[in-house]
């Protein structure tokens, strides 16, 4: 096979983005994921829940409207463009955004699932890529002048209660799975406050059996609100990250910290769902067998007689606490998840002194071979470019500033100005 323009290594949204985007580009490509299929947060499709974002950030359509791979085409195509006009929503049911990706990873011939990517050797002006078919076996060595990395985040469970992972222990990426056992247990507790832990807490709520006590804990100040104003949201845009690039490394580490509720609550929506369901179960002075806790902090869990026993401590008054729970599920978000492929151009690539990439403004990784065989990262440059990174509603612009750069010309323009407000230190 003659060199390729680039090859994506991983297909979630954004890289399956970059594939729809580059169609009709000229740019030659592969993409390569070891999942069988399409897929996206399995664990957590559950009824009723829908995407944070709208329906336009979809893998295309604020890079390129005209696309033959937006939401509103699948919708066509399915039949169901009027129920959707009908519903009047903006955010989209999270199966059928799911479903929708689907379709688009089955139109794209360029999308190679069932295989898997084992190293990344640069040799002679090229990336090297080897590459394992997972269901016949057979080996494969792509070449192409740049890459993109797009394997996305891994759930992250605290380092000291990994080894308690499995069975009656797990995080809520595996929820759908163990749903049936945790909405019949005797006991759940719930560890979280974003809007995964959220919405687990909510669904055992309404489906667990009569007599399941359920418990909510976090370790932050309370149960808050992911910021959703309208000026709010005007952080997540091109404009933002040109502003949080050119800080300094020490004050985007500070600042991100104070950001949490821009990206890690939970929905308005989904609070007042569960306070609705709260106070539905305690009408006429009911138990509902369920409490809610904040600022608690678990720092130890061990067995205890078919349970868990667990410690938390108060992060205001540092008082201890002590429960027992059958199931316990963590909601505590995820983590980037180093590819092991890049060991095999580590040398190459520079890191910062907290050993984080280093990432350009136009998404290349800086290497001693930076401008001329590039790799590209998605999503995992929250570090450098702020808290759009992982942003459904930036993916098309990053694609599209990928694609501009690989092309050495501008396939899709983009706009200088996209916010009302300004970033800038100067009035």
């Amino acid at each position: 096979m003659s060199k390729l323009d680039f090859i994506g290594i991983g297909i979630g949204p954004f890289n399956l983005g970059l594939a729809a985007l580059s169609e009709g580009s000229g740019l030659t490509s592969m993409f390569f994921d070891q999942k069988n299929g399409f897929t996206w947060h399995e664990g957590m499709l559950l009824e009723g829940t829908t995407l944070q974002v709208p329906f336009l950030a979809d893998l295309v359509t604020m890079a390129d409207a005209s696309s033959p791979f937006s939401f509103l085409r699948y919708l066509q195509e399915q039949g169901r463009l009027y129920q959707f006009y009908f519903l009047e929503s903006f955010h989209i049911p999270r199966k059928e955004y799911s479903l929708y990706c689907r379709w688009a990873a089955e139109k794209l011939p360029q999308c190679r699932f069932g295989t898997k990517v084992e190293n990344v050797r640069h040799i002679d002006g090229a990336y090297e890529v080897w590459v394992k078919d997972l269901n016949t076996g057979e080996s494969s060595v792509y070449t192409a002048r740049h890459l993109v990395v797009g394997i996305g985040t891994k759930p992250a469970v605290p380092k000291a209660f990994r080894e308690n992972e499995g069975g009656t222990v797990f995080h809520t990426s595996d929820y759908l799975k163990e749903r049936t056992g945790a909405s019949s247990a005797d006991t759940v507790t719930v560890l979280g406050s974003g809007q995964s832990a959220a919405e687990v807490f909510y669904d055992l709520l309404k489906n667990r059996r009569p007599g399941t006590k359920l418990r909510w804990l976090t370790r932050s100040k309370g149960f808050f609100p992911m910021e959703y104003s309208k000026l709010g949201l005007e952080y997540f845009s091109p404009d933002y990250i040109d502003f949080f690039y050119q800080l300094p490394g020490d004050q985007k580490g500070r600042l991100l910290e104070k950001q949490d509720l821009l990206y890690k609550g939970i929905s308005a929506e989904t609070i007042s769902d569960i306070y609705g369901a709260i106070y539905e179960e305690t009408i006429g002075g009911k138990d509902p067998l369920l409490s809610l806790h904040a600022m608690q902090e678990l720092f130890s869990m061990e067995g205890a007689g078919g349970n868990w026993r667990l410690r938390c401590r108060h992060t205001v008054t540092g008082e201890e606490s002590e429960l027992e729970s059958e199931y316990v599920i963590f909601g505590t978000g995820y983590k980037p998840a180093p590819p092991a492929f890049l060991k095999g151009i580590d040398e190459l690539i520079d890191r910062d002194h907290l050993g984080q990439l280093k990432i350009s403004r136009d998404y290349c990784l800086q290497t001693s071979e930076t401008g001329r065989n590039e790799i590209f990262i998605q999503n995992g440059e929250i570090h450098t470019h702020g808290v759009g990174a992982p942003d459904l509603g930036l993916g098309a612009y990053r694609n599209a500033v990928i694609i501009n750069k690989i092309a050495g010309k501008e396939i899709y323009p983009l706009q200088e100005r996209n916010v009302f407000q300004s970033f800038s230190p100067q009035i």
